[in-house]
């Protein structure tokens, strides 16, 4: 699937190449029938123009099967049509956020905005992939920059708050690119940095610490000011959640976090916001790509992968998801209280002979 993915962005950047070489295969092809078949040499040239010719459309069939998964009603694209103006677009706009031609900026090189565009349609999807084309540029020099912008997966939309342009004590997923460090005394980290953090509500985020106690994983990415396509891609399959990047302009994936065992409730909705403060930044959106993916359980993993109502990362320890307990069963309860009766019994005859003894004694002393 990943193959795929890197084919689609790859078709999407060089459609011309492409072109070119179909057209240099079919040439060869032309040319080499109107050739005697003596010559074993062009015969090889012949043969190896059909392999292009297969392979690219090998590579197409599979773009048209990867294109049948896109969820357009998840999906974010050009020409952003009815975004922001419509009450009949699936794509809402929220604070300063602004549609152009090539883009969605949710916040521009000024300071103290903050913008978001949200999905209108809940994702009832099992397994997904996120691809999110981006930008963030600005006058800023290096650490003289800010803030970045958060990618959400959550139960409530289109509600402003202090994290990246959103609310705190959210339910859901989100995936933070920091651009600014907060935290002056951190050595360990290098910005922009690409977080991700689960919560189920209980949990805040601390902006002062750049919400380092309630990461799941990050990495470094230099993401401003480039002059190529960035891209990052959020996965979600079998319970396992994976974001990658592409930021170098070498049209490859690289990994950043890689997490299993994380559960999320279906029915959440997609957005994306920005925030500005002293320093600002312009972050721009170009496109959200959300795809379906398919794929093979087996009857351990369809049991293993039951539907939640509260997001939950296993083997982590997270604020009010304490497990809870098992409700006894009628045997167990009847034999605790039949016990507990037993001990009571026991405890009061023994209550009895000690007081009788010590009656005797009494009497004894008397006498």
């Amino acid at each position: 699937m990943k193959a795929v993915s890197d084919f689609v962005s790859g078709m999407e950047t060089g459609g011309g190449r492409t072109k070119q070489l179909i057209e240099s295969g079919g040439g060869e092809k032309m040319a080499v029938e109107g050739i005697a078949a003596g010559s074993s040499r062009r015969r090889w040239r012949c043969e190896a123009g059909l392999c292009v010719l297969l392979q690219l459309l090998l590579w197409v069939a599979l773009a048209e099967q990867m294109e049948e998964h896109l969820k357009r009603e998840h999906s974010l694209t050009k020409p952003y049509q009815g975004v922001g103006s419509s009450s009949s677009s699936l794509w809402e706009l929220m604070g300063n956020a602004m549609v152009m031609t090539q883009f969605v900026r949710l916040t521009p090189d000024i300071q103290s905005k903050q913008g978001a565009v949200w999905n209108r349609v809940p994702c009832y999807l099992r397994d997904w992939e996120m691809q999110v084309h981006f930008k963030i540029h600005g006058q800023g020099k290096k650490n003289l920059n800010g803030d970045g912008f958060a990618i959400w997966y959550t139960k409530d939309r289109m509600q402003p708050g202090p994290v990246f342009g959103s609310k705190d004590n959210f339910l859901g997923l989100g995936v933070f690119v920091d651009t600014y460090p907060n935290e002056e005394k951190q050595q360990e980290r290098v910005f922009p940095y690409v977080s991700a953090m689960v919560s189920n509500g209980s949990l805040a985020y601390d902006h002062d610490r750049d919400g380092r106690p309630t990461e799941l994983g990050g990495c470094t990415a230099m993401v401003r000011n480039l002059n190529h396509d960035t891209f990052l891609v959020i996965r979600y399959v079998k319970r396992r959640l994976t974001i990658l990047l592409d930021i170098d302009g070498k049209h490859e994936w690289r990994d950043c976090i890689d997490i299993p065992g994380v559960h999320f409730p279906r029915g959440y909705y997609f957005g994306v916001s920005s925030v500005t403060g002293d320093l600002s930044d312009n972050h721009d959106i170009i496109s959200l790509k959300l795809y379906q993916l398919t794929v093979e359980r087996t009857a351990e993993e369809e049991q293993r992968d039951k539907e939640v109502f509260l997001p939950i990362v296993e083997n982590m320890k997270l604020p009010g998801m304490e497990a809870p307990l098992e409700p006894m069963s009628g045997l167990a309860l009847f034999l605790i209280v039949f016990f507990s009766l037993v001990a009571l019994v026991f405890a009061i005859v023994i209550g009895i002979i000690v007081y009788n003894k010590w009656q005797e004694q009494s009497r004894k002393h008397f006498y």
